[in-house]
Parts: structure tokens; C-alpha cells; sequence
């Protein structure tokens, strides 16, 4: 009875601070950035624009089943769906390196790891969550209070507007970058990255030595 007792105060008190972040959101931002933002103009809409909005649609489509689904596996599959979107919109950016860098560290190496470990682990999809408190409705009341204010600032903040350069590799540029001015965030970066791997590899030999 306590426990249910803490829950609903718990949620009470979670619902009453999204509830108070979103009147003054509407009425100290949302409202005067409404009255002040220009009228959109919309433009014509080509294949682009299409391929574009059906891209990042799937993209956030698989982002919600990592995050929604109890299914490791499709889990695991949503984070596949999120990655190439994310990897095919770095090609409208015309960054044809870091695309190519998602497609083959993401996906081809985290993800095909992560699909290895799920497949030969025996009954990894029917281990069931049990530290779920205010896990759903944490969820949502996140949700809630963070969505409004991000379609504000999407769709209501004056955006600069330019006429966009023709697609250009920029696999030298970016290699020049690295080389040159970001060398030392480049190394510290791969330092950083060689710490995390010898700590794994410790710590799988603890547990191999308890075994």
C-alpha cells in the first residue's frame, strides 16, 4: 500500500511540474514567438523533399522501437533502421565520408556485434525488465513536456535560408581537418576509445576468473 501510496504521489507530482513547464512555455515563449515569426512560404516540393521526409521518417520510426520495443531482438532492428536512416541523410548533407563511417563502424561493426551477442545468447528475448517504476510514465511525461519546445524551436525560429551548393565530395577536406587542425581531439579521441577496450577486456577476465 505504501509503495502504491508513493507511486500515485510520485506521478501527481510529476504530472503537476509538466503541467506547470508547459503554461509558462506558452505563455513566456510558445505565444510571443508565435505572434512574432513570419508567415512560412512553402515551396514546391520535389523528389528530394520526399526521399528526404520518407528517409527521416524511418529514421525516427526505428529510433521508437529501440526505445519502445521489450524485444531485444527487434530492439536491435529498430537501431538498424535508425542508423541507415541517420547514415542516408548524412548523404543529403553531402558528407560522403561520415556516411560511409556510419554505415561501415555502426552498422556493419556495433550493430552486427550487438546482433551476434543476441543471437547466441540462449533466452536473451525472454528476460523480463523488472526495474520498470516510473519507468513508462517518466516516459511520457518527458515526452510531454519536451516535444512542445522542440516544434517551436523547429518550426517557429527564423531559420537563415541559402540557395544550397551543388553535392561535393568532401572526404579531403575532412581528412586534411583531421591531419591538421583537429589532430589532438583526433588522438585524444583514440586514446579514449583504446581505455574503454583494455577496461572491457579486464573486466570480462574478472568475471571468467569468478566463473
Amino acid at each position: 500500500m505504501n509503495g502504491n501510496g508513493s507511486k500515485l504521489v510520485a506521478w501527481f507530482v510529476g504530472a503537476l511540474a509538466v503541467a506547470a513547464f508547459l503554461i509558462y512555455m506558452t505563455v513566456e515563449v510558445i505565444r510571443p514567438a508565435a505572434l512574432a515569426a513570419p508567415v512560412p512560404q512553402a515551396g514546391p516540393a520535389g523528389l528530394a523533399d520526399f526521399v528526404f521526409y520518407v528517409i527521416a521518417g524511418i529514421t525516427v520510426a526505428g529510433a521508437a522501437g529501440v526505445a519502445l520495443s521489450r524485444n531485444i531482438l527487434y530492439s536491435a532492428l529498430g537501431l538498424l533502421m535508425a542508423l541507415l536512416g541517420a547514415g542516408c541523410l548524412y548523404v543529403f548533407l553531402s558528407a560522403d565520408l561520415v556516411a560511409v563511417t556510419q554505415l561501415l563502424v555502426y552498422i556493419g561493426g556495433v550493430l552486427v556485434l550487438i546482433l551476434f551477442a543476441v543471437m547466441l545468447t540462449n533466452r536473451i528475448t525472454e528476460v523480463n525488465v523488472s526495474n520498470t517504476h516510473l519507468g513508462t510514465w517518466g516516459g511520457i511525461f518527458l515526452f510531454v513536456a519536451a516535444a512542445p519546445v522542440l516544434l517551436v524551436v523547429a518550426l517557429l525560429t527564423p531559420w537563415a535560408t541559402r540557395t544550397p551548393a551543388p553535392l561535393a565530395p568532401m572526404t579531403r577536406e575532412i581528412g586534411n581537418a583531421l591531419l591538421t587542425k583537429w589532430l589532438l581531439p583526433f588522438e585524444v579521441a583514440s586514446l579514449v576509445l583504446l581505455a574503454t577496450l583494455v577496461g572491457s577486456v579486464v573486466i570480462a577476465r574478472k568475471e571468467i576468473k569468478a566463473d
